[in-house]
């Protein structure tokens, strides 16, 4: 239990507080618990999950009256990018009813090529903790994440929840439908999401989608189009998330070049 209160310790900042601290509190809770009833620890923690909640949903009161768009970016650290990733991963894939292995799978695999087994490990604790609630406010926890984080985290979440809805094989359309849901509590546009969704689902017009604009556009404007979806999506503007973060951005990256190198060839220029 030392390593995990440790990764606990060094990974959260401004999660700590609101409907995702709740979410942390109780998977922390559970985790306690558990080591307690195998005899791992001497004596349960002198706060309850409860008095614990609390306290952090104050705690992130007093934070929100305060906080400003020019701050986002400069609180949004990897470990609370990758809190953020397991609560709404939780959320995505217990929406129709049943989480699969294979989806489990897909989280703990993300998580290690990103930070590495045992943090991987420590995270996977906090995310089988979170999965056992049943009151998670979507709206709420969106609420919290959009208040705090920059747009482009924002758009690497969404990345990322879609890879998780595709990591057994089948994509259910209530998955899809929260995921849309989520976009618009998290403020990203209906063309960033389609744009992103795109990246995952290959319609016809999957290449045009990617760097949104429509199929009747001329070539110069296809280029212009290009150049502001790279920019948008480069990987330095995730730099602040850390290291660990930027082969996901590249993946978004490679999607825009991708889908250009396409209505090269389509179109001949």
């Amino acid at each position: 239990m030392s390593g995990f209160a440790s990764w606990i310790g060094g990974a959260l900042g401004w999660t700590l507080g609101g409907p995702i601290g709740a979410a942390i509190g109780f998977a922390i809770g559970a985790a306690v618990d558990k080591a307690t009833s195998k005899g791992l620890l001497l004596e349960p923690p002198k706060r309850t999950g409860q008095q614990r909640n609390k306290r952090a949903d104050s705690v992130y009161d007093k934070r929100r009256r305060r906080v400003s768009s020019a701050q986002k970016q400069a609180e949004t650290k990897s470990g609370d990018f990758e809190v953020s990733l397991l609560v709404l991963s939780a959320i995505v894939m217990k929406v129709d009813g049943e989480v699969s292995d294979s989806e489990k799978n897909y989280v703990r695999a993300y998580f290690v090529k990103m930070y590495g087994k045992e943090r991987a490990n420590h995270a996977f604790q906090l995310f089988n903790g979170i999965l056992k609630k049943e009151d998670l406010s979507t709206r709420e926890i969106c609420q919290q994440i959009q208040l705090y984080m920059d747009h482009s985290s924002r758009l690497q979440l969404l990345h990322y929840l879609f890879g998780v809805t595709k990591a057994d094989g089948h994509v259910s359309e209530s998955e899809v439908e929260l995921i849309e849901k989520i976009a618009g509590y998290l403020y990203i546009n209906a063309r960033d999401y389609e744009s992103i969704k795109a990246m995952f689902y290959d319609p016809v017009d999957s290449a045009y989608k990617i760097l949104e604009i429509d199929k009747s556009v001329s070539i110069n404007e296809i280029k212009k189009a290009y150049r502001k979806m790279a920019k948008k999506y480069h990987p330095d503007k995730l730099q602040h998330l850390g290291e660990e973060h930027m082969k996901g951005a590249k993946e978004k990256f490679q999607h825009v070049q991708k889908a250009y190198e396409k209505l090269q060839k389509e179109r001949g220029f």
